[in-house]
C-alpha cells in the first residue's frame, strides 16, 4: 500500500486521468441500483443523483476520506417509502426520512460513548432478521402488480409479463453467471434489456424527454414533518444501521483495514446519518454505503477514497442533465416490476440469513413468539393507534420485536 501511495504522489498529473476514469466506473456500477429506488418510490431520479453525490461528499468529510465507499439509495427503504407516500404523501415521507437519518446520528454518539455492546443487546438477530424480512415482503404485491401491468395504463397483461419476466431473467442470469464487471451490474443489465424490448414493442412514452430541457435544476422537494410519518419511518433505520456495520467489515476485509476502529464506527454511522438527512432535505431517497461498490473495489483494487469523491462529483454534475432524468422516467413499469420481484425477495433472504447465521433455535418458545409476531404484524397490516399517532408496518414490527426481546426471559437453547 505504501508503494502505491508513493507512486501516486510522484505522478500526480498522470494519475488524475486514471482516478477520473475509475471514479466514473464506480458510478456506473452503482447507477442501476441508485436510480431504481427513486423510480420505484415516485421520487425524482435527478434529485437522487444529486443527493447521492452530496451524501458521499458529506460522508468523506466526516470520515476524513479514509473509507473507499460511495453512498446511494438504500433498498431497505423502498417498501417503507412506498407505503408512507401512499399514506402521508411525498413531503411528509421526506420528513420521516430526515428523522430516520437523525436516528443514525444518535446511534453514532451512543457508539462513541458506550461502544457497540448495547447495540447488539437491543437489536439481536432474532429481532433484526425478521424485521429485514418484513421490509422485503410487506409490499411484495406491489412488485407483482407492476410486473403484471396493473399499474400501467397503456401496457396490457401479455406485454407486461413478457417485459417483466425477460428483465428478471437477464438480471438473475447476470447476477448468477456474470463475470467481472458484468456481475456487478445485473440490475442495469435487466433494465437496459427490458427497455430495448419495450422500444421494440412500441410501449415507451417519449413525452417526458421531449418536454425536458438539456440542463435544468433538479426538482428539489422540501420535507414537512408529521408525527404519523415520522413514527412510521424511524424504526426502518434499524436494518440499514445494522447492515452498515456489515458493510464496514466487508470493505475492511477487502482493503485489510479495520474501519470500525479507524475512523471508527461512530464516524461512519454519523456520515451515513447526515447523508440521509441531507438527502431528505432536498427530496432524495436515504443514503447508505453500497454493497455493489464494495464488489467493484474488490475487483479493481481501487482502494483510494478520492476515487469515490470523483464519482460523487460526477453524480452531482449528471443530476443537472434534465434529459437524463427524463429518460429514466420513461422506463416502463413492468420492467421495474420484474426486477422488484427479485429485489424484494432478496431482501427477505438477507433477513433469513441473519437468523440462520445466528444459530438460534426458532422452535424455542421465546424465539418463536418474537419472530412470529414481527412477521405477522409487519406483513399482515396490523395497525395500532389513530390520527397522527399510528404505528403500522415495519415500524410496528420493529417496536414489537424490541419490546418482546426486552421483556421475555432468555431462551433456554
Amino acid at each position: 500500500m505504501s508503494n502505491t501511495t508513493t507512486a501516486a504522489a510522484a505522478e500526480p498529473v498522470s494519475s488524475w486521468p486514471r482516478t477520473l476514469l475509475t471514479g466514473a466506473q464506480m458510478l456506473f456500477v452503482a447507477f442501476g441500483a441508485l436510480v431504481l429506488v427513486p423510480l420505484l418510490t415516485g421520487l425524482d431520479p435527478s434529485v437522487a443523483l444529486f443527493t447521492a453525490g452530496a451524501g458521499t461528499l458529506v460522508f468523506h468529510a466526516v470520515t476524513r476520506q479514509s473509507v473507499p465507499v460511495f453512498l446511494a439509495s438504500s433498498f431497505a427503504f423502498i417498501a417503507p417509502i412506498q407505503g408512507s407516500v401512499a399514506n402521508f404523501g411525498v413531503s411528509a415521507t421526506l420528513g420521516g426520512l430526515m428523522a430516520s437519518g437523525l436516528v443514525y446520528v444518535v446511534m453514532s454518539q451512543f457508539v462513541r460513548l458506550k461502544g457497540t455492546a448495547w447495540l447488539n443487546r437491543l437489536l439481536p438477530a432474532v429481532v433484526v432478521g425478521p424485521v429485514i424480512m418484513v421490509i422485503g415482503l410487506a409490499l411484495a404485491p406491489v412488485a407483482v402488480s407492476m410486473a403484471t401491468g396493473e399499474t400501467s395504463e397503456h401496457i396490457g397483461y401479455g406485454q407486461a409479463i413478457i417485459l417483466s419476466m425477460i428483465s428478471l431473467l437477464v438480471t438473475l442470469v447476470l447476477a448468477v453467471f456474470g463475470r467481472g464487471l458484468l456481475r456487478l451490474v445485473p440490475i442495469m443489465g435487466g433494465i437496459v434489456t427490458g427497455y430495448l424490448l419495450a422500444l421494440a414493442m412500441g410501449v415507451v412514452d417519449f413525452a417526458p424527454i421531449r418536454d425536458a430541457g438539456w440542463f435544468e435544476l433538479p426538482n428539489f422537494t422540501t420535507p414537512t414533518f408529521h408525527w404519523a410519518a415520522i413514527l412510521f419511518m424511524i424504526p426502518v433505520a434499524i436494518a440499514p444501521a445494522v447492515e452498515h456495520i456489515g458493510d464496514m467489515v466487508a470493505i475492511g476485509s477487502v482493503t485489510r483495514k479495520n474501519y470500525l476502529e479507524k475512523p471508527g464506527l461512530h464516524r461512519t454511522l454519523l456520515g451515513d446519518g447526515l447523508a440521509t438527512s441531507i438527502a431528505a432535505l432536498f427530496g432524495g431517497p436515504p443514503n447508505t454505503t453500497y454493497s455493489e461498490v464494495t464488489g467493484a473495489v474488490t475487483l479493481t483494487r481501487a482502494f483510494n477514497p478520492k476515487i469515490m469523491v470523483v464519482a460523487a462529483c460526477v453524480a452531482i454534475l449528471l443530476a443537472f442533465v434534465a434529459k437524463l432524468g427524463a429518460l429514466l422516467q420513461t422506463i416502463p413499469g413492468p420492467v421495474m416490476g420484474g426486477i422488484m420481484t427479485l429485489l424484494f425477495g432478496s431482501i427477505a433472504v438477507v433477513g433469513m440469513n441473519t437468523l440462520v447465521r445466528a444459530g438460534h433455535s426458532l422452535t424455542a418458545p421465546r424465539n418463536l413468539v418474537v419472530v412470529s409476531l414481527i412477521l405477522v404484524f409487519g406483513i399482515g397490516g396490523m395497525q395500532i393507534g389513530g390520527g397522527q399517532f399510528v404505528l403500522q408496518g415495519v415500524s410496528l414490527a420493529a417496536l414489537v420485536g424490541i419490546v418482546l426481546n426486552w421483556v421475555l426471559p432468555p431462551a433456554d437453547e
